[in-house]
């Protein structure tokens, strides 16, 4: 096997790794309800203590992890999670959870911010970075799908108050100490990465001078704002299942993985559309497609008659058609960081990387909590038609950024 090609695969397994982890908060947010009969605006907290620290996380550390080295910044992130999933099967207090996504934050931010860079390191074309990172994001979202169905078939539907769920903790160790086994075997040439007489300060405020270009200002408002839509849905999609179409907790969670999968199809297929199709064509056309899907999808949902015995065959219309807008939503993520990182040199790959890791964080810690008190406060329905405002307001950002990059020379 070359070793480009156990590069990719590692970089594969621990997304797909963090995909679980980090995408399990919805599941999680639905259980700490049920097992410690925590409120929604306190269980969206969550979403908090795993989005700030890889917010902070990033700003703090991007310039720095080329230094430190990418494959060991990977190792690092991937030993910090093994152990915290080691310790949660023993969890009986909310706040385990608190640090465990805390825990979490903080490694994937190491680990985004490395699989990022390397991408620009074992690419040579903005086409193959292009496709390599919609392949990525969409393993991604086939982890989370995997997830969820992980997580439901641990979920006990007849006893609210059981934790026998919490044992799915000891599978998610196992394939934190494969994926660590995987990356320490594999070599990886870091020399285009760094700038090696430049300090740690002056790589910090390099970083901070991206920032100020409107060009990077109107990019990472891009990142904010598609954060917030996208993990608005996929954090609160199994209360919307459980709340407002009354089904069963395990089934409630299938449904985000039944997103998570609409979302791995979408990134994927995304990767072959845009080798014919332009990439303003193809956002524009989704920012639009995820919209028609919330106004076609939530007045179905409305006067659902709640059966006793409800399933997958016996579910209303709205369950099969909410998740589609996944297909949607998908491309937009991976096609405006690889249009921006494609063109950038890549010495700066870690440090614009760390911007979109932190905005991003922002972005879904803000879209996570602002849908969750919508949610308690008002109604499930409400708080999605509101996504239709972020969804007008990325689609002006997009044409703002098209603008700009066709009269700069960030090319």
């Amino acid at each position: 096997m070359g070793e480009k090609l156990r590069i990719k695969i590692a970089l594969f397994l621990n997304y797909f790794v963090f995909a679980i982890l980090l995408n399990s908060v919805g599941a999680v947010i639905l259980q700490v309800q049920r097992n410690f009969d925590v409120t929604k605006s306190a269980a969206s907290i969550l979403e908090g203590f795993k989005d700030l620290p890889i917010a902070i996380a990033s700003f703090l550390l991007a310039s720095l992890l080329p230094k430190l080295g990418l494959k060991k910044s990977m190792l690092i992130a991937l030993a910090l999670v093994t152990l915290a999933c080691l310790v949660m099967p023993s969890a009986n207090e909310f706040w385990y959870f608190k640090i465990l996504f805390l825990v979490i934050g903080v490694s994937f931010a190491l680990i985004k911010i490395t699989v990022f860079a390397t991408i620009g390191l074992i690419t040579n074309t903005q086409n193959e970075h292009s496709s390599l990172m919609s392949s990525i994001e969409g393993f991604f979202m086939v982890g989370v799908l995997l997830g969820n169905v992980l997580f439901s078939l641990f979920v006990d539907d007849a006893s609210p108050q059981s934790t026998t769920w919490l044992n799915v903790y000891w599978i998610l160790a196992g394939l934190s100490v494969l994926a660590f086994i995987l990356l320490l075997s594999t070599k990886l040439d870091e020399s285009e990465a760094v700038i090696e007489d430049r300090s740690l300060a002056e790589d910090f405020m390099a970083m901070l001078k991206l920032i100020v270009l409107p060009l990077i200002l109107v990019f990472i408002s891009s990142v904010f704002l598609f954060a917030l839509i996208e993990q608005s849905f996929q954090t609160w999609t199994p209360t919307f299942y459980s709340d407002i179409l009354s089904v069963p907790a395990s089934m409630a969670i299938q449904a985000g993985a039944i997103l998570a999968g609409a979302f791995a199809i979408g990134r994927l297929l995304a990767g072959f559309i845009l080798k014919k199709v332009n990439w303003l064509k193809v956002v524009l056309f989704c920012i639009c497609g995820a919209a028609l899907m919330v106004l076609i999808s939530l007045p179905l949902a409305k006067n659902v008659g709640v059966s006793e015995n409800i399933n997958w065959f016996s579910a209303p219309l709205v369950a099969y058609v909410f998740p589609l807008m996944g297909l949607f939503l998908a491309p937009i993520y991976p096609i405006i960081n690889s249009v921006t990182l494609s063109a950038l040199p890549k010495h700066m790959h870690a440090s614009m990387s760390g911007l979109i890791v932190v905005f991003s964080a922002l972005g879904g810690t803000a879209g996570s909590m602002i849908t969750g008190n919508i949610f308690e406060h008002f109604n499930g329905q409400t708080a999605f038609y509101l996504s239709l405002i972020p969804m007008a307001l990325l689609a002006i950002a997009i044409l703002l950024f098209n603008r700009l990059k066709q009269k700069s020379n960030f090319e």
